[in-house]
Order: C-alpha cells, then structure tokens, then sequence
C-alpha cells in the first residue's frame, strides 16, 4: 500500500509540474497510473489530499534543515550549498511555487503552515546572520531593523524566484540553476565586512 501511495504521488508530481496543479484531474491522474478512479481513491479521497502529501513531502526537509541550524558550521560556501540544494528541490515540485498563491488562497492547511514556516524561515536567516556577524564575515548592522528585513527580503526571493524566473515555461539547466543560486546569495554581499567580501569572491559568485 505504501509503494502504491509512493507511485500515486510521484505520477502526480509529474503531472503538476507539466501542467499546473489546477489543470489535473483524479481522472487524468488515474489515466497514467492505468488505475480505475475508485482505486485511486481508496489511497486518496480528492486531489486536495494529493496536493497536501507532495506539499509536507516537499517541505520536511526543508523543516529539518531550520531545525538543525544550531549544529551547522556556518560559513558563505555553506549557504551557498544550501540554497543550491533548496533550490532543486524546489525545480521538484515548482507546480507548488508556480501556483504558491492559488494554493494558499483554496487550502488552509497547507496555508496554515507556510504562514508558520515564513517566520521560523526569517528567524532561521536572522540566526545565520548572527553567526556570520561572530565569525567576521558580515557587518554590524547600520541601524535597528535592517537584518530584519533583509532576513525577509532573502525569503521573499526564496519563494519567488521560481515564478519571476519564468522557468515553468523553460528547462531547467545547471547552468541557470547556479545563475539563481548566485542571484540569491549576492543579496548578501552588500551586508559583508571586507573579509566576507573575499570569500564571497572566491566562491566565484558573481
């Protein structure tokens, strides 16, 4: 039951990405997995129970990552394999990212936790800050809330680039993938003391 669950969600997934989570079916779902509708639903009742298990399955190790921020040695080579990461998970599931406000607006449950997640998500940044501001690479803060809307400014892109970049009507490459990673770590470099500014630069980010 559990491989077939597997297999219903990752048919799904492909058939999002491809045509946007609105324009899907149980029927069409059903079609390609060459499983009657009533089969289908025995593992999942609507496809709101579809989307809401690629969200959480999406979004766990994302999760986890905040969750263990306190044990990761910081330094700007890790954030900007992080975001690397983050970013093709996200190329994953974009038909989430695509359609982010539609799929807020119509499921609560999936809003209720993005509304969660974005703040733990600002406070994760908050923390990296801190950590690069002891370490030497990042400059004291000009004034009292500055971090704090960069912090946000860092997850609004986050949730954005997807969309802004238009990649739902084009491939995916390593090289506009890493073009995005660079695009979202260079947010960071005007926040750097002279010393981040030099490791920045040997990352080769810009």
């Amino acid at each position: 039951m559990i491989k077939t669950k597997q297999r219903i969600l990752n048919e799904s997934k492909d058939l999002f990405n491809e045509h946007g989570y609105s324009q899907v079916t149980i029927r069409m779902i059903a079609l390609k997995l060459q499983m009657s509708s009533g089969n289908l639903n025995y593992h999942f009742k609507k496809r709101e129970e579809i989307l809401e298990a690629l969200y959480f399955e999406m979004v766990q190790e994302f999760d986890q990552r905040i969750e263990d921020l306190p044990q990761v040695e910081i330094s700007l080579k890790q954030i900007k394999d992080t975001i690397h990461v983050s970013m093709e998970r996200m190329i994953d599931y974009k038909f989430i990212w695509t359609d982010l406000f539609n799929i807020l607006k119509s499921n609560k449950t999936i809003e209720t936790h993005f509304s969660t997640v974005y703040q733990t998500r600002i406070k994760g940044n908050l923390f990296v800050f801190n950590q690069l501001h002891e370490i030497g690479l990042m400059r004291t803060a000009s004034f009292e809330k500055e971090y704090d809307m960069l912090a946000e400014r860092m997850v609004i892109f986050g949730n954005t680039w997807i969309y802004n970049s238009e990649l739902y009507r084009r491939k995916s490459t390593k090289h506009y993938l890493e073009d995005q990673v660079n695009s979202m770590l260079a947010i960071l470099y005007p926040y750097l003391s002279a010393k981040g500014m030099q490791e920045f630069d040997k990352l080769g980010s810009r």
